[in-house]
């Protein structure tokens, strides 16, 4: 489990606070979203959780994060990376060698992992982001969503019991962003990997998460299961945030008396197309048709 209390974070050389008071637990097993308009603060608070605050990033740093009991100021990062996996927004800097096969190798033999098992760990790990053709070549001849697959294959060979990931979708297209999200889905639920993943695709981020973290000017101004938290379309809406067009729309057939009298705001939230379609027929069904 992961647990924030009274989280206040300020980078040196800012005025003002990244992070303000920020409190929640993490379950282990969860898949957690990370939502907010740029500046909110998803970079800082994964982060946070990842040991790189206050290990690499300096500021002032007040209040803690534990993860599994143990507080990440009393834990060097290259300890903890064996436990909590990331992958950052700028893939460029977490590349350390010329070729895919090496870039893989570098994390399993700097961390120890046997040499019979080293094989096995690269052949799987390519092979679940479906770039095992890509063994051989020079990272340097690859496009930036092929180096990001690369990136997040490394990591996953590692075996962590937590991913946290910042925007790992920035240089993938609709088809490689989906393939994420699904291999995310797998890990967390057949290999119980909790997955927290800040994410600008907030359709694909609602359609996979478990839970969701709702930011504001480094504040959490929502934290709860999926469905319940987009009740709060309007708050999220005045913090920033594009809300899935399916919520909007079914938003707007609550405003306008299409859908059924005393329908809760839960009810009416549909985290995909299909669901959206199923509410939509519901609605007309239940109206004696379309008005």
């Amino acid at each position: 489990m992961i647990e924030i209390q009274e989280l206040t974070f300020k980078y040196t050389d800012s005025k003002h606070n990244s992070l303000e008071k920020v409190s929640l637990e993490i379950q282990k097993g969860d898949f957690v979203g990370i939502i907010g308009e740029s500046g909110a603060g998803k970079t800082t608070l994964c982060n946070c959780l990842n040991g790189l605050i206050p290990h690499h990033f300096t500021g002032d740093f007040y209040g803690n994060v534990k993860i599994e009991g143990q507080d990440t100021f009393d834990i060097k990062p290259d300890k903890l990376a064996l436990k909590v996996g990331s992958v950052f927004q700028d893939i460029e800097s977490q590349i350390v060698s010329y070729f895919v096969e090496d870039e893989i190798l570098f994390g399993l033999e700097n961390f120890g992992v046997p040499k019979d098992e080293i094989e096995k760990r690269i052949t799987d790990a390519l092979e679940a982001l479906e770039i095992a053709d890509l063994r051989h070549r020079e990272i340097s001849t690859l496009s930036g969503g092929q180096k990001q697959k690369v990136v997040f294959a490394s990591i996953l060979a590692l075996q962590p019991d937590y991913l946290i990931l910042d925007e790992p979708t920035g240089e993938l297209d609709p088809a490689s962003s989906l393939q994420i999200f699904q291999l995310l889905k797998k890990l967390n639920e057949e290999k119980e990997i909790t997955v927290i993943i800040a994410e600008q695709k907030i359709m694909l981020l609602c359609e996979f998460v478990k839970k969701l973290i709702v930011l504001e000017k480094g504040t959490v101004v929502h934290y709860g299961e999926i469905r319940s938290t987009l009740t709060h379309q309007k708050e999220m809406e005045e913090a920033g945030i594009n809300c899935p067009r399916v919520l909007t729309l079914t938003g707007k057939m609550m405003e306008e008396g299409l859908t059924p009298k005393g329908m809760k705001k839960e009810e009416r939230i549909c985290l995909n197309t299909k669901e959206a379609a199923e509410f939509v027929k519901h609605c007309m069904k239940r109206n004696g048709g379309a008005k």
